[in-house]
Formats: C-alpha cells, structure tokens, sequence
C-alpha cells in the first residue's frame, strides 16, 4: 500500500512536473499543493501541517542548530538566486555603494530570512559591512505585524526593532522614514517608481555575475523538508521524494533548451540559458548535498556568524542520511 503524502511548493517550472503528472514519487500517493513560499514556510515552522514542504534553509538550519527541527531536509533546491537584486535604498541619502550602509536604517521583513543571511554575508565578506554597522526594522512588506515565523536570539550588538505595528516597511521608504529595505520581493514603491526609491545596484546582473565569478556561490534559498516521524518510520521516503525532484528538474532543463518552440513566455530564454551555463557550468542550478557543499557550508557559517543559530551546523547534518549517497550503475 502507498504511503499518503501531502506535499506543499510552490508551482516552479522545475517542479510543474509533480503537480501536471509528469513524475511521481516512488511508494508513495501525493497530494500536491501549490502554495507561495512565504505560506508554506509559516504553516510548516508554526504548525507543521505538511508532510513534505518547500522550506527556508535559513530557517531550518537554526532550528537543526537548537534540535528542534520538526522536519528532515533534502538537498532539492528549489529556491535559489543571488541577492544584489534585493537591496532597495533611498537615493537621497548619499548612498553610492555598499559602504555607505553603514549607519543607517533600513528594514527587513525577517530577520532570518535566507535571502537576508546571505545578502548580511556578503555585504561583510565583500564590503567590510558587519550587521552591527546598521540599525535594523522588521515588518511585514506591504501589510504590518510581520513576525520571524522562528524564534531568534540575536547577539546583544544588533540593533534589531519591530516596525511600528501599523505601518509597511515599503510606505515606510516611500515616506523616507527608513533609509533602505532588503526583501526577497521587490517593495511596492520601488515597483510604482516612487521617487528617490532605487536599488543599490542598479546593473544588478552585472554584479551577481562578477559575484560568482570571485566566489562560485550561487546562494540556496530553498529546500524541501520531510516530517521528521515520517522518515524515522520511513527512512526510504527521503530518497524516493529526492529522485522524484531531480526528476522533475530534468524536464524542466530540457524544455529551457528548446529553440523551436518556446516553453518561457521571453524572447530570448535559450540564450539566457547558454549564458547562464557558459558562465556556471552544465548543471548550475544543481540539487544534492556533496554537489554543493561549498555553498551550504558558507549558507551555515553566515548563519552562525550573523547569531541565528546557536552553533554552526556541520555539512553532515543537513540532510537526511540516505541522501548524501545514492546508488550508482
């Protein structure tokens, strides 16, 4: 008898084949929901309602950190995409580059959002800007009362302050009350053009690129976490619902090369795809542990650093064990 398996991700191109049919996932039924991130990540850390969900790598590492991750995690990234984009700031503030962030304001919808740990890692690797150096707001984007969807604890030289209950951190950079914003989503007023509202890199591909470049990181937003009775009772589920994940983005690679008929509502994806693996290799949106351990092992250092997680959580016990070695022909 199959086992049931309800699923929560969101519908990307390199995982339709799991809601169209495409692929199923060996031993078991699966009830796929397509969910947007953020709600898949407050429904699984605050009350565990899926079997299998899309999880924030941030997130769960804090919780594997403490030992009391509700979920096992699989290395099928499905979330993954370099930062620079992600700065908003206050052109009228005389911020020119990285450096100038220093002392100012800027607001964040969490804390602990992965996007954030790695955009906070990067500003200190690359620019000498330690999380200290800013004052920091949490709140939600566009509606207020946002919340770190897990507790933190952050080191007491972190100026970290909620928002003012009623307010958006997007209306509070339209009115200038802050000096910044860093979000996974682009703030509603930089979208409306608003003036003296812009990204701090403004050739942001260009930067991302030079990025990779020095560093070879492509920073992992996304895994999919596996409730943790289910693989103490079914150990086998994790490498069955892993397979089925690699399968899917296998598909989703071929249809991104094909010339003759195009699967991506853009003109030009098949040169955006040759670029991409000109630049990153054949497979560089790559699932599994060891194939990225370089970039896990920088995600759990940032993580430690930044005071999210208790202690740095070794590359060994990130992932469920059957994963970490799949059977070769």
């Amino acid at each position: 008898m199959a086992l049931e398996l309800s699923l929560s991700v969101c519908n990307y191109d390199r995982t339709a084949a799991l809601f169209d049919g495409r692929v199923s996932v060996e031993g078991c039924n699966v009830t796929a929901v397509a969910l947007e991130p953020e709600e898949s990540f407050h429904r699984a850390f605050k009350f565990q309602e899926f079997d299998a969900t899309e999880i924030s790598m941030s997130s769960y590492l804090l919780s594997v950190a403490r030992n009391d991750s509700h979920y096992v995690a699989i290395p099928a990234f499905v979330s993954r995409l370099f930062r620079h984009s992600s700065i908003y700031i206050r052109t009228d503030r005389g911020i020119s580059g990285p450096e100038d962030l220093k002392g100012k304001t800027i607001g964040l919808p969490e804390y602990q959002m992965t996007a954030n740990v790695w955009v906070r890692g990067m500003l200190q690797d690359e620019y000498g800007v330690h999380p200290r150096d800013i004052k920091w707001r949490r709140g939600g984007l566009e509606e207020p009362g946002r919340e770190e969807r897990a507790r933190i604890s952050l080191p007491p030289e972190i100026d970290l302050q909620a928002a003012p209950h009623d307010r958006s951190i997007s209306d509070m950079l339209e009115k200038g009350e802050i000096d910044g914003i860093l979000s996974a989503r682009a703030p509603s007023c930089f979208l409306r053009g608003a003036p003296n509202v812009g990204r701090l890199f403004a050739d942001y591909p260009a930067a991302e690129a030079a990025y990779y470049k020095k560093t070879k990181l492509f920073p992992i937003m996304h895994a999919i976490g596996i409730r943790r009775s289910i693989i103490e009772k079914n150990p086998w589920v994790a490498v069955s619902l892993y397979k089925a994940f690699v399968q899917a983005k296998a598909l989703c690679m071929h249809e991104l090369g094909q010339i003759g008929h195009l699967l991506a509502t853009l003109p030009w994806p098949v040169a955006a795809y040759d670029e991409a693996r000109k630049l990153m290799g054949e497979d560089y949106w790559s699932y599994g542990a060891n194939e990225n351990k370089h970039t896990l092992e920088t995600l759990a250092h940032y993580s430690f650093e930044q005071g999210l997680s208790v202690r740095q959580v070794a590359f060994e016990e990130m992932f469920a064990k059957p994963v970490y070695e799949l059977t070769k022909i």
